[in-house]
């Protein structure tokens, strides 16, 4: 089997996200529909047919930033963090780190991507196969361990993780309508979700 070349590899690697970086300006501004493949190539200042090389088409580019902002490759490091964190603190910093990842575009893009998953069942299958279901696998796999630690109560990790989740997506789509109270105190968002996800809202009583 021949070995890859590690510089060819680093090579690719910038020319993707050079291309996933245009094609964010690209989405987020004009939607997903509207732009095209040289919109792209002339953000990224590259030749049309060069984005072909790296990808299939416009599905395969918006299901590439949506496997960037979801960081697919990075949740193992991130997950394995959490055995050496507090967890509170951990679900405090991962919670941060997450809405931190949509950067300043990532609201304009989140709501094109959200209205094109809807009626993309192309893409909605993709990001299901390639991004959601790996991530939630990962996720369920280290709570099964805490549930068999004990830190978290004995829960079904499938339906746990999308409960969360689901929170998350509510949240980012209250604040891309535009609510006044999570405009305000976003910085403060990460704090009442892990309390929430962790402790619940109900004070504790002791007899």
């Amino acid at each position: 089997m021949r070995k890859r070349d590690p510089i060819q590899a680093q090579l690719i690697a910038a020319r993707r996200s050079q291309i996933l970086d245009a094609a964010t300006q690209v989405f987020a501004k004009k939607g997903f529909h509207r732009a095209t493949i040289r919109d792209v190539a002339k953000v990224a200042k590259i030749a049309d047919g060069t984005i072909y090389n790296y990808f299939k088409n416009k599905t395969a580019l918006l299901l590439g930033i949506l496997d960037r902002l979801n960081e697919t490759s990075e949740r193992e490091a991130h997950f394995t963090q959490a055995s050496k964190m507090d967890i509170n603190d951990w679900v405090r910093s991962y919670i941060k780190q997450r809405f931190e990842v949509l950067g300043p575009e990532g609201f304009d893009l989140f709501q094109v991507v959200l209205s094109e998953i809807l009626v993309n069942r192309e893409l909605r299958d993709l990001y299901s196969k390639q991004v959601t279901q790996p991530t939630y696998d990962l996720a369920g796999r280290y709570f099964r361990q805490w549930r068999k630690d004990g830190t978290v109560k004995p829960l079904d990790p499938a339906l746990a993780m999308r409960a969360i989740a689901g929170m998350f997506l509510g949240v980012l789509m209250q604040r891309l309508i535009g609510d006044p109270v999570l405009e305000a105190y976003w910085d403060e968002v990460p704090d009442v979700m892990t309390e929430i996800i962790l402790n619940g809202v109900m004070e504790a009583h002791h007899e």
